[in-house]
């Protein structure tokens, strides 16, 4: 196990952290085949191909007429033979020198090359005149065009939300097999810590952090273990970790592992497990450990509530992705802009700061800060909508600056 460390040289950096975490953890092995109604958020285990072509037959694109090329000339007036609806096919004799009325997405007849828009064809007392030739294949969508039989429509590691689903149902796809849900177990140590809900006896703060992750994972996807408030006790803590351990795929703690706490967290994970490692050079999150008890991994969050936040946005929400078997999960994006604000930092830390990106009267994107920066201050991310990352050693920074911000994703949007 690595010793903790307090020197700055010894501080690991969130993308060395992110390549320690991702490089041991595999995805969950089990899978599932569930309905369709019952799959939204889950995470195909396997490649879903396609049982059949989309169109499944020629069909027409507009509402017009279904004509064979050799019969339509500038001067020629056709017959209306039949009706095409969608959903009625057309089945009668079609003669030579007639056309069809065919509506948009009734199936097209083998010997129709092309359709007209109505808006090109004039109706006369005696049949249609066409205002305008037709191309081969005009307004005609072929079998298979869309997607062809057999072809992947979903790589195995996709996530089903409203794109996918319904593109599996357009193709009579009723069941799908998937990862089983991420088992996660929760909970925050302290003697400090009150339910929310109940009234503050002299000291304590309200648990929010353990709802707020109770929340991400939610939305994760998650099966979330909540095994509540431990209090700073070390058989009680023990007994946490045990239960912890024995039912979850991942243990997650909040509180516990900073330096001058009680030392009760980090000398019971000695004797359970393998700890990776305990800081990080970052800003707010400093204290943050990773590493794998006997069955369970285990990440350790910082008490303060924007630090436990950050730390899951940036570290825990990609090793779930990957625990998961969620594969096209990326990393949220960054760009540069300018910032209207001055920003206070310290070199030797990569720093978060929440900030507010906005769009000027010059139609250029800048940001400003949410205001103090304090890791107690959990209302800025209320306000906020992305995060402004100062580079590691760099000092404060003036209004006008160019800084980089990577815009909240899902987890946390408002």
């Amino acid at each position: 196990m690595d010793c903790c460390a307090t020197t700055s040289s010894d501080l690991l950096t969130l993308s060395q952290a992110l390549e320690k975490i991702l490089s041991q953890v595999s995805t969950v092995s089990q899978s599932e085949q569930i309905d369709l109604t019952q799959a939204a958020g889950r995470i195909t285990a396997r490649s879903v191909t396609s049982p059949l072509d989309v169109p499944p037959f020629a069909n027409s694109a507009m509402d017009g007429y279904a004509v064979r090329l050799k019969d339509v000339t500038e001067s020629a007036i056709l017959p209306v033979a039949g009706k095409a609806f969608a959903g009625q096919p057309f089945h009668g004799e079609w003669p030579t020198g007639t056309c069809l009325r065919i509506m948009t997405g009734a199936p097209a007849p083998a010997e129709a090359e092309a359709v007209i828009m109505q808006e090109q064809a004039e109706v006369l007392d005696n049949g249609i005149r066409f205002t305008h030739l037709p191309k081969a294949g005009q307004n005609i969508r072929l079998a298979g065009e869309d997607i062809i039989k057999g072809a992947e429509v979903l790589a195995a590691g996709s996530r089903l939300g409203a794109a996918q689903l319904p593109l599996l149902a357009s193709l009579g796809v009723s069941q799908v097999a998937v990862y089983r849900r991420l088992k996660v177990a929760l909970f925050s140590t302290g003697d400090e810590l009150q339910l929310i809900g109940q009234p503050l006896q002299d000291g304590q703060i309200y648990d929010t952090n353990r709802f707020a992750v109770r929340l991400m994972l939610q939305q994760l996807g998650c099966e979330v273990i909540d095994l509540g408030i431990i209090r700073d006790n070390e058989a009680a803590i023990r007994q946490a970790f045990d239960r912890a351990n024995s039912q979850a795929d991942l243990v997650i703690s909040s509180g516990g592992v900073s330096v001058g706490e009680a030392d009760y967290t980090k000398q019971i994970l000695d004797e359970l497990g393998q700890i990776s490692f305990w800081k990080l050079a970052i800003k707010p999150g400093k204290p943050f450990a990773f590493g794998k008890l006997s069955q369970a991994w285990f990440c350790g969050l910082p008490g303060n509530p924007v630090s436990a936040a950050l730390t899951f946005y940036q570290l825990v929400q990609p090793l779930i992705a990957k625990l998961s078997g969620y594969t096209q999960w990326q990393k949220p994006r960054q760009f540069r802009v300018k910032t209207t604000s001055k920003l206070k930092k310290t070199p030797g830390r990569l720093d978060f700061q929440r900030g507010i990106l906005s769009t000027n009267a010059q139609g250029e994107m800048e940001v400003c800060t949410t205001g103090h920066q304090g890791s107690h201050v959990f209302s800025s991310f209320s306000q906020a909508n992305c995060f402004i990352v100062l580079e590691q050693e760099r000092g404060s920074v003036a209004a006008g600056e160019w800084v980089t911000v990577e815009p909240f994703n899902s987890l946390l949007e408002s």
